[in-house]
């Protein structure tokens, strides 16, 4: 069995360098990816697959983003459930203002791919930092 904890980070370390392939590789073709509620790209519910989590979340940071990081603090694993502990930092073009807000991700594993991510961020910096609405 892979160790969870490792292809985690290392999710978040191809996200850094702008590869996404470590992140799409870890993930369940029928992953539960939820945002935090009433975060600027939340759709009211969970996006489901690989897709839809490229289209409804990664795909809006590029476009939405300058200089978009996770800048990750710890990594602790629990059985199939892993928790990061990072910041979000970046700079909205939109309004020119820096992000950094606190984030936590819970993945959840099964079998050595992700079935079910949560995010828990500062939604409101977001709002003020990009000046776009929460979807819902």
């Amino acid at each position: 069995m892979a160790d969870n904890a490792a292809l985690v980070q290392e999710a978040y370390d191809g996200f850094a360098k702008g590869d996404v392939g470590p992140l799409v590789a870890i993930l369940d073709d029928d992953v539960e990816w939820n945002e935090a509620e009433h975060f600027i790209y939340w759709p009211g519910g969970p996006f489901r697959g690989v897709q839809a989590v490229l289209e409804g979340v990664i795909g809006p940071l590029t476009r939405d983003l300058d200089g978009f990081r996770i800048d990750v603090d710890r990594i602790s694993a629990a059985g199939d459930t892993v928790l990061a502990e990072a910041r979000y930092r970046a700079t909205a073009k939109a309004t020119g203002k820096a992000l950094d807000a606190m984030v936590a991700h819970v993945w959840d594993f099964r079998q050595g791919k992700v079935v079910r991510f949560q995010q828990y961020t500062d939604t409101w910096q977001w709002t003020q930092v990009a000046g776009i609405e929460p979807q819902q």
